[in-house]
């Protein structure tokens, strides 16, 4: 089933030209509202009538992070704030929170978006959806709440947290669909099964994960935890929030970019030059149907690449393949790049081991070192001292293998990892850098 049909199988033409006139609209926009867009094409001596085709847009100077917290906190909105009626902002633990305005007309933009994506994902109107996304100033929440709404599903608000509740209720309510970060739905799992409720004889058909990368490993996990089918939503509150791109539950095969509300570019993260269809760099975005908060080139800091490949579902938008990491998540370890999903799909390769660890980096006598604490599986904690040495060493050896980098193993007790009701927390730098 496809939720708008229109727009979501156009021929690439017709999307093209849509796209095409809808970034006209929106660059003159910003040009005339927001100082910090008009400065900035007028230093790179570009103004929006320069624009008269997707490779001229190329030549707009990129938005970033930073530029968004030196606006902080409604520089960069394109409406009075008489007109904006929601606001959402990030967490700000690196520095000053982004903050984002919505019209009324982006909220109800959003929630049609949220429920393309919740069909897509498996969703339908007869499903009750248990939304176990933070609900607050994070977009995931509200976002997923209000599509399914517009999709005309039941949605059971429950939040983050609360996890003995949240499985009661998944056990009296019967939902059918669950929201949540790839990382509580494990959680949900490990909780329900101390409750002695199992999965097996919920209801759930899909899950709908995001919010933080997860491997194609974590995947089998959850489905095979969860016994359902898992899905990868992805978004953020600078562009919208979740709801920019999803899988199809058909294919399970690259992210569905909704094209008609947003242009995907990639680039290489150092050079800036915008690559071909295929190949892995930096995601960048560009909004061309917001109205308080629109972004131009916004460099999202995500690594992907673009496929543009006919789907079986039908949708002809380009997908998005699952997100590797970030490139400010990415660690330099004595040379070496290493994401942390990369060391997740080594840790979910093997046997005994539980998908919950912690990356820790430090420096001693001036050299890089990563350790890498993983959870033993309750069945084989109460090994002999010498099986678990082996088990740490078969890690360690695996990691290095694979990805080139040496790394100290630590094996900890089941549940000595915290738990996160949000994004999970995977690395510890304790480097001075």
């Amino acid at each position: 089933m496809i939720y708008d049909i229109e727009f979501e199988t156009l021929p690439r033409e017709a999307l093209a030209a849509i796209q095409l006139r809808r970034l006209k609209a929106t660059l003159e926009r910003v040009y005339a509202t927001v100082p910090f867009y008009r400065n900035r094409f007028e230093a790179a001596g570009i103004t929006p009538n320069d624009i008269h085709s997707f490779e001229d847009f190329q030549n707009l100077p990129f938005t970033t992070k930073q530029d968004l917290r030196d606006n902080y906190p409604f520089g960069m909105f394109a409406v009075p704030m008489d007109n904006v009626v929601r606001i959402h902002a990030s967490s700000g633990t690196t520095g000053k929170p982004t903050v984002v305005g919505y019209t009324a007309r982006d909220i109800d933009t959003w929630a049609k978006l949220m429920a393309r994506a919740l069909t897509a994902g498996g969703a339908t109107s007869r499903d009750i959806i248990h939304n176990a996304y933070g609900y607050g100033l994070f977009t995931g929440g509200l976002g997923a709440h209000y599509g399914a709404e517009k999709l005309g599903a039941s949605v059971i608000p429950v939040s983050g947290g609360n996890t003995k509740r949240q499985v009661v209720i998944m056990r009296d309510f019967g939902p059918t669909i669950l929201t949540s970060t790839p990382s509580y739905a494990l959680h949900l799992a490990e909780v329900a099964e101390e409750m002695g409720v199992s999965f097996d004889k919920l209801k759930f058909r899909y899950g709908i994960f995001g919010a933080e990368p997860w491997s194609e490993q974590m995947r089998q996990e959850i489905e095979r935890k969860l016994h359902l089918t898992a899905v990868d939503i992805y978004g953020l509150s600078e562009v919208i929030g979740p709801g920019v791109a999803i899988e199809c539950h058909e294919a399970q095969n690259g992210l569905h970019i909704f094209e008609d509300h947003f242009i995907p570019e990639i680039i290489d993260p150092v050079t800036g030059k915008v690559l071909p269809y295929g190949e892995t760099g930096e995601l960048v975005f560009t909004s061309i149907t917001k109205e308080a908060f629109p972004v131009i080139r916004y460099r999202t800091r995500d690594i992907t690449s673009l496929n543009p490949e006919p789907c079986i579902c039908g949708r002809t938008l380009l997908r998005m393949n699952k997100i590797s990491g970030r490139t400010d998540d990415m660690l330099i370890i004595r040379g070496v790049n290493v994401f942390p999903s990369q060391i997740e799909s080594v840790l979910m390769e093997i046997e005994g081991i539980e998908p919950h660890y912690q990356l820790i980096v430090d420096r001693a006598d001036n050299l890089d070192t990563l350790t890498v604490h993983v959870e033993v599986s309750e069945r084989n904690f109460s090994d002999e001292v010498k099986v678990l040495q082996q088990l740490e060493k078969k890690i360690s050896y695996s990691i290095k293998e694979y990805l080139g980098v040496s790394a100290k193993v630590k094996l900890v007790e089941p549940k000595a990892i915290a738990r996160s009701e949000g994004k999970a927390v995977r690395v510890i730098d304790k480097r001075k850098i």
